[in-house]
């Protein structure tokens, strides 16, 4: 019985080692886990950003193409008739102010060169008639009126002179009997709708040749009807090209066209553009991004914080090294880089924005 209470007592003294050996191990692991805190290597690999209330914004995309400045194109309408003797350009080049586009072979200057050869020859005429009726009457051998009547014809020769040579100069006479087409702006020529040989008409319709200044171009693009309250002046606008994916054009709305086209039920608008380097050539297609404000302000971080886990959205709250919190919150949206939480955090808090998926698992296994 003795040997009974001895061996119980020895085995009362094992377990009662064995239990507080336990709960030695079990509040090392409490205060191993009150204790975590980022090192000095992990803290200068993290990124801190804090929150702050920002104007909610969205964005817009529309696709459209670029045109010449209306404001800054001309078309060339045949003013004479006659048939197409020498183009001096091609499409695309670049001409300056007053140079030679085109000589056009011409039957009405030849009659007007005809018609001023007569009035020079008619101004010679009257110009001896009026000497001769000067010269009889300081003889007394005709009247003051034969001297008016002379000046008279001399003075219309020298109009019909003038006229003639307004009209040469309007038509603008080359050699011979020809017509020089020359460029009013200097520009781009854009459009060519003639060629050698080709008759021409002064009552046709049809334009010559069109030349634009490309300095600044237009971005015309297309607004679908559900998204035309969303659109107004003034607003940026980023623009790109299939020709450029990789360079971005930047401008703004200076012209909300308010109607509608029947067929498309698009409504256009207009983006003004510098054309540095002359990139943007006119029927490229485009496609615009228009960046706005809708109004309200909410909460902002950079999207990159967020973690996704379990069909949720959390953020690492960063207080100092030793107290860092895994806090659920809710994203009203995002949009590029920027998230607006409409739930979980409060101006001016921090949170981890770089490396912050380490510290979460670290946290959270």
């Amino acid at each position: 019985m003795k040997r009974m209470n001895l061996y119980t007592l020895a085995l009362l003294i094992a377990c009662a080692a064995a239990t507080l050996g336990g709960c030695k191990q079990s509040q090392a692991e409490d205060t191993a886990t009150a204790t975590f805190a980022l090192s000095d290597t992990m803290l200068a690999t993290i990124r801190i950003d804090t929150t702050a209330i920002r104007p909610v914004e969205n964005e817009l995309r529309l696709s459209g193409k670029v045109t010449p400045d209306l404001g800054k194109v001309l078309k060339l309408y045949p003013i004479v008739s006659g048939y197409v003797k020498d183009i001096k350009v091609q499409l695309g080049d670049y001409v300056k102010k007053g140079q030679v586009l085109a000589v056009i072979q011409s039957g009405e200057i030849a009659d007007y060169d005809k018609q001023l050869a007569d009035a020079r020859s008619n101004l010679a005429i009257a110009e001896k008639g009026l000497k001769v009726a000067q010269d009889l009457y300081q003889s007394q051998l005709a009247t003051q009126k034969d001297v008016l009547n002379a000046e008279e014809e001399q003075n219309k020769a020298r109009t019909e002179i003038g006229r003639l040579n307004e009209l040469l100069l309007l038509y603008r006479k080359g050699s011979g009997s020809t017509s020089i087409v020359t460029a009013p702006i200097s520009g781009y020529v854009i459009e060519k709708n003639i060629n050698n040989g080709m008759e021409l008409r002064a009552d046709n319709s049809a334009h010559m040749f069109t030349i634009s200044e490309l300095d600044e171009v237009w971005i015309m693009a297309n607004v679908f009807e559900t998204d035309i309250a969303r659109v107004k002046e003034g607003y940026p606008a980023d623009v790109t090209t299939i020709s450029y994916p990789d360079k971005t054009f930047h401008g703004q709305i200076d012209k909300v066209y308010n109607v509608l086209d029947p067929e498309t039920k698009t409504m256009q608008v207009r983006i003004r553009l510098a054309n540095e380097g002359m990139l943007l050539k006119p029927e490229m297609f485009a496609t615009v991004l228009l960046k706005y404000r809708e109004g309200s302000e909410l909460p902002a971080i950079p999207s990159s914080a967020i973690i996704f886990d379990k069909g949720k959205n959390f953020v690492m709250v960063f207080r100092d090294r030793y107290n860092i919190d895994t806090r659920e919150v809710g994203v009203a949206k995002s949009l590029n880089d920027v998230s607006y939480i409409s739930r979980g955090l409060q101006p001016g808090e921090r949170v981890i924005s770089k490396n912050q998926l380490l510290i979460y698992d670290a946290l959270n296994d």
